[in-house]
């Protein structure tokens, strides 16, 4: 939410996230679902109305980007392109000047939302001799890089990630296709290889924990991480775009990760502030799960990609991306990443699953 909203424009957000549903105790009937997302949306449609006299946000220049299948917690190469299908994609909406650049305003209320339920989660205790353990849906591309897709069907990815502050070597381990691999990284140094501390590329709880907690604060730290790596990796100044890269950086973030609260509601918070952001009213995750999408449109790629949340708890769901135009890749609308994730925890062990009652 802009920090220079008017004293009774803030009343009124306060009061539209006062009602927000309570967080469910247990799964919903489809109907109760539906009807949590039509009044969530009713609600920022309202709000819209109200702010469309105010100057819409700048779009900022979209870099070309190569059509990869999207870079894993680590610098792992996963292939999340998804399952064939064709998907409605909205028109992308206009975009102007204004002094502070922020989501349009539906997007901005519905992340403040999401950022008043994750800031609600629980707080853990994770020590670095532990691993964070995540469950996911995806499907994945078997196609040519940067030709038409050739898609698997879905399927289940366990990760166990380290939480030592490192360097380290051994980030962790894979269990997807009926194998396990181990994730190692690191570059010979001599005969020394060099390893990942937490950070950026290897996210751990604790690091994610030290993050500033305030949304500009936090989106200015992202966006200096982001440049020195595509620093380190070279990659020419004319091929960026730091919209973009916040918002699938951040989206990275949220994927495979146990998330502090405190940093999980300033990152939402810090995507509002991002240029192009939108809401997709009807998106569905790898799982078939309906929720309610924050997207942004690659327009120089020609997909967009969108954050998918349950339409009732607002928790993350999952991620998925489609063309908004006809490329290489496939037609317009046609699925190219979709992926859910099913479960998540911190466990003692490799290969060690959570029980039942985690």
């Amino acid at each position: 939410m802009n920090d220079r909203t008017s004293g009774s424009e803030r009343a009124e957000h306060e009061e539209l996230a006062r009602l927000l549903p309570a967080p469910a105790e247990r799964d919903l009937p489809p109907g109760r679902h539906l009807r949590h997302k039509d009044t969530l949306m009713r609600l920022i449609d309202q709000d819209g109305d109200r702010a469309t006299a105010r100057p819409r946000p700048r779009l900022l220049r979209p870099a070309v980007l190569l059509p990869a299948a999207g870079l894993a917690l680590g610098g792992v190469l996963l292939t999340t392109l998804a399952v064939t299908g064709q998907d409605s994609a909205p028109a992308p909406s206009a975009a102007g000047e204004e002094s502070r650049v922020t989501a349009p305003s539906g997007a901005a209320v519905l992340l403040d939302r999401i950022a008043l339920a994750a800031g609600r989660s629980v707080e853990r205790t994770v020590t670095g001799d532990q691993f964070v353990y995540v469950r996911t849906l995806e499907s994945g591309n078997e196609g040519e890089f940067g030709g038409p897709v050739r898609m698997t069907e879905p399927g289940e990815r366990e990760v166990w990630m380290t939480q030592k502050a490192g360097p380290v070597i051994d980030e962790g381990l894979i269990h997807q296709d009926g194998s396990y691999v181990p994730l190692v990284v690191g570059v010979p140094d001599g005969e020394t290889p060099v390893g990942y501390p937490a950070g950026l590329n290897r996210p751990t709880y604790a690091w994610l924990a030290s993050l500033p907690t305030d949304p500009d604060a936090l989106l200015r730290r992202l966006t200096t991480e982001i440049t020195r790596d595509q620093d380190a990796r070279d990659t020419p100044a004319e091929d960026r775009d730091q919209a973009q890269d916040a918002f699938d950086t951040i989206g990275e973030l949220l994927r495979e990760t146990v998330m502090p609260p405190k940093t999980a509601a300033a990152l939402y918070k810090a995507a509002a502030r991002i240029p192009g952001v939108t809401v997709d009213p009807d998106a569905v995750d790898a799982a078939g799960r309906h929720g309610v999408g924050v997207a942004r449109d690659n327009t120089s790629a020609g997909w967009r990609t969108a954050w998918i949340f349950d339409p009732a708890t607002l928790e993350y769901l999952g991620d998925r991306s489609y063309l908004i135009r006809d490329t290489s890749m496939g037609k317009k609308g046609a699925l190219i990443g979709v992926s859910a994730v099913l479960e998540r925890a911190v466990v003692d062990a490799l290969r060690e699953r959570p029980s039942t009652t985690t």
